[in-house]
């Protein structure tokens, strides 16, 4: 069949050429590639264009090997769109030529041909090319180093991509592709040739997660080789069998268990392998052992050997690019390249937002941080145990005042943070010394040694706070250390600038109304830096000035801090345009102002709440016609605008109910709660909520609309699909209820369906969700009892379990309004459920309503006199004595 499919199709002269000239000026580094890629659309377009990209990577010989690459390299980024879309007479014409390439002389050209046939084996699955199989076996037994090496390289990229593929049965086969590789494979593993070892061994370790029949029969004998490849001559191999341990003992440790002591005893002669690949491998199994909940004493007498390691491996390499930030750039303008992504995260109501993982600065996953992040989980783990070993070992570093010996001070302020949290038993009776010594560490000559003081002390930020109430000089400590950080945000590195304000805004959270007496000197600092700052580093005073705000409240809503904090900001709002990523932080920032201020935000309420508007219109247009908008679309500055509304509406209250009277906030809030990008209609759906509590009159002429949008956010598909935008529409639908009243009633009975079955099915699902949809269900039989008590039976149990878990407010006692009118409506539809509403009763501490007081107190005593006395005091005792104990506040 494939000599058919090849004799059928032949390129044409001209068409070999055309296209090979373009891929040269593909390849030139001088050349108009937009230009390029639009004329490759184009060919695109052209049936058989992959046939000839097939050829010319094949068989045009005359033809330098780059423009073969190029070649090859487009097939696969086409393959990948439109493999299964093309005809199968071309898909047989390509995947014949690729068949000889395997055994090419040039190894750029075998290696081409595994990526496009691995994508092939993706989209048309092993089973549509049963000749491969026949090819691959028949190179791997050839003896032939290039067919080998071809093979191996194609059998590798299977496995990484899809290696489920080889572990399915082929019709024809009498055993799976994998049983047939995996001797082979194993036997490779004695090949003198290193990139043979390395591709077999590579191609095995991608079946550890899977664990397929084949490897589990076989793994004594992939162990034994394991042993043997230890010591390989090669390091990339070496690397692999770092990577196979690692996977081992995450996912099945009980194979590593009767060779723990070898392989720990290997693991620390990697960690301190010659090749920085092998150690950073090797260092990742620390980690993975700890988290593998395996016994620690297997561990324990490796401590005085691993933490030397470890602490030796924290010292700057000396080509780490890190070591290029120590100089003052603070006059330097940030290149594009410098601003990292940013990712804004959608409002989720009732959640805990959860923080950024520390992260040192500058995203290169290298063996300086995974010895850090090594040496934190080995802390938690085995906590004090580690400072008689680790203690010394950084007395003996920071004694150093030698220039030349800076990064191994470095080093050891860097241990001191990483251990902060597991040893803190240890060390807070320490912390007034630790503080002390690290304090002048911020003045320190050399910028590196500044920026991870600022880091270390944040991690110590909980203690230094807790300190203020628990040590003797614990205010003066705290003092000391704000002030040293305020110095530091105003470096001239940008980043000692960044780790500073980094560190500054996790003592914030920590410090939150500790701050409130010293707001002016802080506000002067940070505003100070707002001045001096380049593009990046002014993104980190944003949050830390948020995150200010956030932890002081109402506090900031004078006017001496008001004339300091906000002239800078407006006039950085109005320099940005509309189509000006740098909008975003500064957009969060006052989320944080508007919620802080209350009505204190009045003032400055307008004009921003028109950007806004603006903002969600510009966008909204360039979603379909980006000329007509004049901006490129992006949602971000929708979900940003949104989430700034919700916290202007936050903190206004009703105060912005005539912003929202005069503009087309309400249609344009219907469409983002349609959106088809989820975290839009998590925000939309939020501000919905939140626009429900404050101006519901406003929400009127479209409010069928937002219930039925909100409902459906709530079927179990969506929910499956998004959590949080399910979260949000729940809780908006609550909110709706308990100001619309009985208008919410075209959509109860949907919305009960879609709610309860979260209730009855919780495992996996967020606290919040649960939570959520128990006080709007609650709302939903307050509002509208005679509609949810016939169907009480069906779901008071879960309810009452999931009502058992919200803490006291006013939203629980939303809930328990609806509990209360249900069973007035529907009293025998509790019955069988009883105990199971005597324990959500009970989870109240405290009901601050004297009328819901009352109310349950009926509801207990309805039950009572249903009941009888006798059998209610049988029932009583049947209750946990707390339950029972906290019901006698209700006079039963």
């Amino acid at each position: 069949m494939a000599a058919a499919a090849a004799s059928m199709w032949q390129p044409q002269e001209e068409g070999i050429r055309e296209i090979c000239g373009l891929l040269e000026r593909q390849i030139s580094p001088n050349s108009d590639q937009h230009l390029i890629w639009q004329q490759l659309q184009h060919y695109s377009q052209v049936a058989d264009f992959n046939n000839y990209l097939a050829f010319i990577l094949a068989r045009a010989e005359d033809k330098s090997v780059e423009i073969r690459q190029a070649a090859g390299l487009l097939l696969k980024n086409n393959l990948r769109i439109s493999f299964r879309s093309t005809s199968p007479s071309h898909q047989q014409y390509i995947k014949s030529q690729l068949l000889p390439c395997l055994g090419a002389a040039d190894k750029t050209i075998r290696s081409t041909a595994g990526t496009v046939i691995s994508v092939i084996v993706q989209f048309g699955r092993l089973l549509g090319w049963p000749e491969l199989l026949q090819a691959l076996v028949h190179c791997l037994d050839s003896n032939d180093l290039y067919h080998m090496e071809g093979a191996m390289d194609a059998i590798y990229k299977v496995c990484e991509d899809v290696p489920e593929e080889l572990d399915v049965d082929v019709p024809g086969l009498t055993e799976r592709p994998i049983n047939i590789f995996m001797p082979r494979l194993l036997q490779f593993f004695q090949s003198p040739h290193s990139t043979l070892r390395k591709l077999s061994l590579g191609s095995i370790n991608q079946f550890i997660v899977i664990m397929p029949t084949a490897l589990l029969l076989s793994m004594d004998q992939y162990l034994q080789g394991l042993f043997i490849l230890a010591r390989d001559g090669a390091a990339e191999v070496r690397k692999l069998v770092c990577s196979a341990f690692v996977q081992l003992i995450e996912v099945r440790p009980t194979f590593l268990e009767p060779h723990l002591r070898n392989v720990i005893e290997y693991m620390l002669l990697a960690n301190n392998d010659s090749d920085d690949e092998v150690s950073l491998e090797a260092c990742e199994f620390w980690s993975a052992y700890c988290d593998a909940n395996l016994p620690p004493e297997g561990l324990r007498e490796f401590l005085p050997r691993l933490i030397p390691v470890l602490l030796s491996n924290m010292v700057y390499a000396d080509d780490d690019e890190s070591l290029g930030d120590a100089e003052d750039d603070e006059s330097i303008p940030d290149r594009d390249q410098d601003l990292k992504p940013r990712f804004h995260s959608s409002r989720i109501h009732g959640s805990d937002n959860g923080e950024d993982p520390d992260d040192d600065i500058v995203n290169v996953w290298n063996l300086r941080k995974c010895s850090a992040a090594g040496l934190d989980v080995l802390s938690n783990v085995f906590g004090d145990e580690l400072l008689p070993i680790l203690m010394p070992l950084i007395q003996q570093r920071l004694s150093t005042s030698n220039d030349l010996e800076w990064k191994e001070r470095e080093a050891a302020v860097l241990a001191i943070g990483a251990i902060a949290e597991g040893c803190f038993n240890g060390l807070y009776p320490l912390l007034p010394e630790i503080v002390t010594f690290l304090l002048p560490l911020l003045d320190d000559k050399f910028p590196l040694i500044r920026s991870i003081t600022c880091w270390t002390i944040s991690r110590f930020s909980k203690f230094i706070v807790q300190g203020i109430v628990q040590q003797q000089k614990g205010h003066e400590q705290f003092d000391e250390v704000l002030m040293g950080l305020l110095r530091r945000i105003l470096d001239s590195n940008k980043r000692v600038q960044e780790a500073a304000c980094s560190a500054f805004a996790t003592l914030e959270e920590e410090a939150a109304e500790e701050l409130a007496p010293r707001l002016e000197v802080i506000l002067q600092h940070l505003l100070c830096a707002f001045g001096k700052y380049q593009r990046r580093n002014l993104r980190i005073v944003y949050d830390a000035i948020g995150t200010l705000a956030d932890a002081v409240g109402g506090e900031l809503n004078q006017p001496k801090y008001l004339d300091i904090l906000m002239p800078p900001l407006i006039a950085k709002w109005r320099q940005l345009s509309n189509s000006d990523k740098d909008l975003f932080p500064l957009l969060e920032c006052f989320t944080s102002i508007a919620q802080a201020l209350g009505p204190g935000f009045t003032q400055f309420a307008e004009p921003v709440y028109q950007r806004c508007i603006s903002l969600i219109q510009t966008q909204l247009l360039a979603k379909v016609d980006h000329v007509s908008a004049g901006v490129q679309y992006d949602k971000e500055f929708i979900v940003c605008s949104l989430d700034l509304l919700s916290g202007i509406s936050e903190g206004l209250g009703s105060g912005i109910e005539s912003l929202v009277g005069k503009s087309s906030l309400r249609d344009l809030l219907v469409q983002c709660c349609m959106d088809d990008a989820t975290d839009i209609r998590q925000s939309a759906l939020a501000l919905l909520g939140d626009l429900a509590r404050v101006c519901p009159i406003h929400l009127h002429s479209r409010l069928l609309d937002f219930l039925n949008i909100a409902t459906e956010q709530l079927n179990v598909s969506q929910v499956k699909e998004a959590v949080s935008v399910a979260n949000n529409a729940c809780w908006a639908l609550g909110e709706l209820a308990v100001k619309v009243r009985q208008e919410i009633s075209p959509v109860v009975i949907k919305a009960i369906s879609y709610i309860v079955p979260i209730l009855q099915n919780p495992e996996g699902l967020n606290k919040s969700l649960l939570e959520n949809s128990a006080i709007t269900l609650g709302r939903l039989g307050w509002v509208c009892p005679e509609l949810v008590a016939p169907h009480m039976e069906h779901f008071m149990q879960c309810w009452c379990s999931a009502l058992c878990m919200i803490r006291d407010d006013f939203e629980k006692e939303d809930a328990f309004r609806g509990l209360c009118a249900m069973v007035r409506t529907n009293p025998s539809g509790a019955v069988n459920s009883l105990a199971y509403m005597c324990r959500a009763i009970a989870s109240w501490h405290e009901i601050r309503s004297k009328d819901l007081i009352n109310e349950v107190s009926q509801v207990l005593n309805g039950y009572k006199q249903m009941l009888g006395s006798e059998a209610w005091e049988q029932f009583r005792t049947k209750l946990e004595p707390l339950v029972a104990q906290r019901l006698s506040r209700y006079q039963v």
